[in-house]
């Protein structure tokens, strides 16, 4: 790294900074372009090129792969550092190209599964590598400017994959994944002829064992007893969310699971301990593993708006007013931004008047609505109904139903709605990071927090208002304001809280209440959509219950921080 400074006093970046930073645009490109629509992919059905999955497969999909997605970057950045930066970034790129290609030509479950493992464990290989790179190419003098480029370089990426991902899949979704693999393979330019592995061999190279990496999450995270009791419970919460066990029977196994364990640290408690198994139970930083259990919350309600929102845009938003808006100020842009296939749509339409009779129930007919939301039209019920019973009775062919409907009832894509968080963010962040930086982290986390909790309330009341579309892009736009309040915010407490000679170290563990987030937002999405959403029909009820969690988080940080404050407040008596 370069120790020359400017007339500022500041440091010029380093050529592998750049170098970073564009790899990074390129594979957040790949990653939203994929994930933003991987909902959409995943629920649509077989006969539109989507995977045909229910909702609860979709879920545990979408919590367990990005779980292990945050969790493997303690090891593989270890591995990275030990090995090098530019070895890992190929390696990562190795995976990552063929397994996005991949993820478009496996059409079953578990096929799709591993494929999109491969992703995760590509994506984890390439995280931490790049983050340290940005880490090393950086000094005091220019380390807040580098990472505020970083998070502006992830949003740019963030912010463009979608929107190219959107306009292809209009051609078909294998062109979707096709994409997200270019974008990868674009990434072996710069890694083979432009990044120099100049930071490994400076002595700050870190010559950690596995073992070592191990031991380093026992101080941190807790011992191998703990591990013992959390892992199976995390194991099986997973193995219920796919329906392998019913949730009554988790619980049960779990209060025996933890019943056992108490047990056996009551027996050996007295006794000599030889082996890691003979310990009893301990955490290892109580306060910030409380931390991030409650951290776990915020990224639980984070991460629905890539997860629920675009499925329940789809299926309970009538967007028919921003289509309105669109076709005013430009029409050409609806064939963008609202494309129908019309000829898709037909074949749907004649199958669906097959099904159709005089006496057609209620319940019929908000299937065969959500249903035809795949084909991006969604008509009123009356309108349905009546269009199908003139199909059937030949007053209308199904090519002319499909032209009308495809005018009047057209939808935009929900990625592109969901998209305008990462518009926002490119825009405002550095501003607004500017503005609440006079306050304390805490606060303004908090405040972040309840932001997000009224933002998917916001969104939750669009399905009952004329303005749905309009509505819900307000909704969109007021959780981007929470995420750039509370999201840098996060971070800079773990700082406040972890001992001044590990911040370091502690920041990278602060991945793992990311991980659990994922987690838990996927298996609470897959449920709640399925029970509360789509059976009960109460969609306002499932957005209550994440903004529940948003608050219930808020108020757990407050909790926290008073009796942090306390304990510090009795330590300085004391001394």
């Amino acid at each position: 790294m370069s120790t020359n400074t400017s007339a500022t006093g500041r440091s010029p970046f380093h050529k592998n900074f750049y170098v970073a930073n564009s790899m990074e645009i390129f594979e957040r490109l790949a990653w939203y372009g994929f994930f933003t629509l991987s909902s959409l992919y995943m629920t649509s059905p077989v006969s539109q090129g989507g995977l045909g999955l229910n909702d609860q497969e979709r879920g545990f999909l979408q919590g367990i792969i990005p779980f292990l997605l945050y969790l493997l970057p303690v090891i593989t950045g270890a591995l990275a550092d030990r090995y090098g930066y530019r070895r890992m970034f190929l390696i990562a790129f190795c995976i990552m190209c063929p397994a996005y290609f991949l993820l478009g030509q496996v059409h079953d479950f578990w096929g799709f599964c591993a494929a999109f493992l491969a992703v995760a464990v590509g994506a984890a290989c390439f995280k931490p590598v790049v983050v340290g790179t940005i880490g090393r190419t950086t000094d005091d003098t220019n380390r807040g400017l580098g990472f505020g480029v970083f998070y502006t370089m992830v949003n740019v990426g963030g912010f463009l994959g979608p929107l190219v991902a959107g306009y292809v899949r209009a051609i078909s979704w294998d062109m979707v994944f096709l994409m997200s693999s270019f974008w990868i393979l674009l990434n072996f330019i710069p890694a083979i002829f432009l990044y120099k592995d100049a930071g490994h061999h400076e002595g700050d190279a870190d010559q950690r064992s596995l073992h070592q990496v191990l031991l380093e999450t026992q101080e941190v995270l807790g011992n191998g007893r703990l591990a013992l009791l959390v892992v199976p419970a995390i194991i099986g919460i997973m193995v219920a969310a796919k329906g392998g066990i019913s949730y009554a029977q988790y619980f049960m196994a779990m209060a025996g699971w933890a019943g056992i364990n108490l047990v056996w640290s009551v027996l050996n408690k007295s006794g000599h301990q030889q082996h890691w198994y003979q310990q009893g139970i301990r955490i290892g930083n109580a306060q910030f593993v409380i931390y991030l259990l409650i951290m776990t919350g915020f990224w639980t309600i984070y991460n629905q708006l890539f997860i629920t929102l675009p499925l329940y845009i789809r299926d309970f938003v009538d967007t028919g007013d921003l289509v309105q808006m669109i076709e005013k100020f430009s029409p050409s842009a609806l064939n963008f931004l609202a494309a129908v296939n019309v000829e898709q749509l037909a074949k749907v339409l004649a199958a669906m008047a097959a099904k159709v009779s005089t006496g057609v129930d209620s319940q019929m007919l908000e299937h065969l609505r959500l249903e035809l939301v795949n084909y991006k039209v969604m008509p009123p019920l009356e309108e349905l109904q009546s269009g199908l019973q003139a199909l059937q009775a030949g007053h209308i062919s199904a090519a002319n139903l499909a032209i009308d409907w495809s005018q009047a009832y057209r939808q935009v894509n929900p990625e592109y709605i969901v998209n305008l968080d990462f518009g926002a963010v490119v825009l405002l962040q550095i501003a607004i990071s500017t503005y609440v930086q006079r306050w304390k982290a805490l606060p303004v986390l908090v405040m972040g927090t309840l932001v997000l909790s009224l933002s998917l309330w916001m969104a939750g009341l669009s399905n009952a208002l004329l303005f749905g579309g309009v509505s819900v892009c307000m909704a969109v736009f007021v959780f981007a304001l929470g995420e750039m309040i509370a999201s840098p915010k996060s971070q800079e407490y773990v700082a406040a809280i972890a001992p001044k000679r590990k911040t370091a170290m502690f920041m990278g563990y602060y991945f793992v209440s990311m991980a659990l987030g994922n987690l838990f937002a996927g298996l609470l999405s897959g449920w709640s959509y399925t029970v509360l959403a789509r059976q009960m029909h109460q969609p306002m009820l499932m957005w209550s219950l994440f903004g529940g969690i948003g608050v219930i988080t808020s108020i757990a940080l407050l909790v926290f921080n008073l009796r942090l404050k306390k304990a510090v407040q009795d330590f300085a008596v004391a001394a």
